[in-house]
C-alpha cells in the first residue's frame, strides 16, 4: 500500500533505568494495518510486554502468527460482471501457495518458536451485489460478518477473508489517497475473524497500480494481485497486529511495499518478477525475517 501520513514520535521525559526503557518501547509505533504506524503504550506492545524481541530490522512483540496451511476466501463487492479477475485472482492464491515468495514467511514465528508453513489454500468465493458504491471500515465489518459463513464449515478464524470491490466502489477512509488494501481482525460470532479490503486500482491507477499495461491484460486485476500478496503476508505474520512489525508500525510487506526488484518483459511490454504455474504477474518484495533483514522476491 502507498503511505501518505507519518506520525511523529512522542519522546517521554522519565528517568532511572527500567523507566527509561519503558519510554523507550512507549516511543514505538504499532501497526493500524494500514500501512503506517499509531502511538503505542507499553500495555500495547508485546500483549503487555515492554520489551519486544528486536532483530534483522523487524521484532517481535508476543502476538500470534497464523500456523499451517491459511486459507484465503474472496468476497466480490460490487459489478464485478465478466472481469478477468474473477479468474485471474483465485488462480493466483494457487500459485503463491508454497511458491519461493510464500516460503518469505516461514521466518515468522510465535513465541512457541512455532513457524509460518508458508502454504495457503484458495477456499472459495461468493459474491454481493446491489450494494452501497460507498463503503466505510465499519461496513467492510459488516459485510464479512454477514458472508463469511457462505463457505463450507462457516466463518473461520484460521482464515482470511478478502472484501474485492470492484472499480466503481469507493472506501471513504481513505481508498487511493492513504492506502491501497488494509488488514485487521475483529470480533465475528465470536471468533478472531482476519480479513482484508482491496480495492480494484482501476479506479485510480496513478496511486495503486506499478503499471497501466499490465501482464495479463487486465492493469485492476494485476494491480489488486500485489496488493493481495501484500496484506495476504501481513495478516499471515500479524493477524491481530501485534506480533511482527518495527519501531515505526511497518509489518513485513509495509517494508518493502512499491519495490519489485529485477522483472522481465512480458510480450505486451509489460513487467513481471513473478512466474506462476499458470500466469505471471508483478507483485512487491517482501521482508526476509534473517540475515540481517532485507526485500526479496523469494527465500
Amino acid at each position: 500500500m502507498r503511505r501518505y501520513v507519518t506520525t511523529a514520535l512522542l519522546m517521554f521525559a522519565l528517568c532511572g533505568l527500567g523507566v527509561a526503557q519503558m519510554a523507550k518501547d512507549a516511543d514505538e509505533l504499532k501497526p493500524n494495518g494500514k500501512g503506517w504506524g499509531e502511538r503505542a503504550t507499553p500495555s500495547g506492545l508485546a500483549n503487555g510486554k515492554a520489551r519486544p524481541v528486536r532483530g534483522n530490522g523487524i521484532s517481535y512483540h508476543g502476538g500470534p502468527v497464523m500456523l499451517n496451511t491459511v486459507p484465503i476466501y474472496y468476497i466480490w463487492y460490487g459489478n464485478w460482471g465478466t472481469d478477468s479477475a474473477l479468474n485471474l485472482l483465485p488462480t493466483f492464491i494457487t500459485d503463491l501457495s508454497g511458491s519461493g515468495y510464500e516460503h518469505i514467511n516461514t521466518t515468522y514465528y510465535d513465541g512457541s518458536n512455532n513457524h509460518v508453513a508458508g502454504s495457503l489454500s484458495f477456499g472459495g468465493d461468493t459474491f454481493v451485489t446491489g450494494g452501497s458504491t460507498s463503503l466505510g471500515d465499519a461496513d467492510i465489518k459488516n459485510i464479512v460478518a454477514a458472508h463469511c459463513g457462505d463457505f463450507s464449515g462457516g466463518c473461520k478464524s484460521n482464515a482470511v477473508y478478502f472484501v474485492l470491490t470492484s472499480k466503481e466502489v469507493n472506501e471513504t477512509s481513505g481508498f487511493c489517497t492513504q492506502y491501497c488494501g488494509w488488514h485487521t481482525h475483529g470480533s465475528i460470532n465470536g471468533l478472531d475473524i482476519k480479513y482484508a479490503f482491496v480495492g480494484n486500482p482501476a479506479r485510480c491507477l496513478s496511486s495503486c497500480a506499478a503499471q497501466s499495461t499490465s501482464p495479463n491484460n487486465n492493469a485492476g486485476a494485476d494491480g489488486m494481485a500485489s496488493i493481495i500478496a501484500h496484506e495476504s503476508e501481513e495478516a499471515i505474520s500479524d493477524p491481530d497486529l501485534n506480533a511482527w512489525y518495527d519501531t515505526r508500525g511497518e509489518e513485513n510487506a509495509d517494508k518493502c511495499a512499491w519495490t519489485f526488484g529485477s522483472t522481465s518483459t512480458a510480450s505486451n511490454g509489460s513487467k513481471y518478477n513473478f512466474n506462476g504455474a499458470h500466469t505471471q504477474y508483478l507483485i512487491q518484495q517482501n521482508w526476509v525475517n534473517a540475515s540481517g533483514g532485507y526485500c526479496a522476491m523469494a527465500y
